[in-house]
């Protein structure tokens, strides 16, 4: 039921955000606590693995939670409601894309990073759970999974992260085949 009610519209149009990201050299950043974490390290890897094709620009991506030095520097001397923002505030541009994630959509760090990017005027992407918590109305892009399970929530977050890898993929093979199938007529 759950996946039947996603905004798939939106997803599209994240998959435009990002591939404009990557042609336009900006960067990507990721990021959420606990299993959102965990998905947020497998989208930065996914993305900027996954998508790198020869001949292609790669997309920069960078999942915020993965430098436990940094992060644990930041908790510990600022407080935890702002590991996420005071990184951006050093990294974002206008124009970078930043993803959140977060299964209740209402955690305080992830909110705070949210509203740094949207003043440096990143372009922001929320995948939330539930109703979809403040997230889903602070972002340029929400994709709300809407689930009161946590479990499903974050499963249907890693399947979305998975198939945007996918698509954005399949949509650069095709533009790449067209620009040879171009260079070659």
């Amino acid at each position: 039921r759950t996946l039947d009610t996603l905004p798939w519209a939106r997803v599209d149009q994240v998959l435009d955000v990002l591939d404009a990201a990557r042609l336009g050299g900006r960067k990507v950043f990721v990021f959420g606590n606990g299993g959102s974490a965990s998905t947020a390290s497998h989208m930065a890897c996914d993305l900027s693995k996954n998508t790198a094709l020869p001949g292609a620009p790669r997309l920069r991506t960078l999942a915020l939670n993965d430098n436990m030095a940094l992060f644990s520097a930041l908790a510990n001397d600022l407080g935890y409601e702002s590991v996420f923002a005071e990184q951006l505030a050093t990294l974002v541009d206008a124009g970078d894309v930043v993803i959140a994630i977060s299964a209740s959509g209402n955690s305080p760090n992830v909110l705070n990073a949210i509203a740094v990017a949207a003043e440096r005027g990143a372009t922001t992407i929320g995948l939330s759970g539930y109703a979809g918590g403040k997230l889903a109305s602070l972002v340029d892009y929400p994709i709300v999974a809407e689930n009161d399970c946590i479990e499903q929530v974050e499963d249907i977050h890693l399947i979305l992260e998975h198939m945007i890898t996918t698509a954005l993929r399949e949509r650069m093979r095709a533009a790449l085949a067209v620009s040879v199938a171009g260079i070659n007529a």
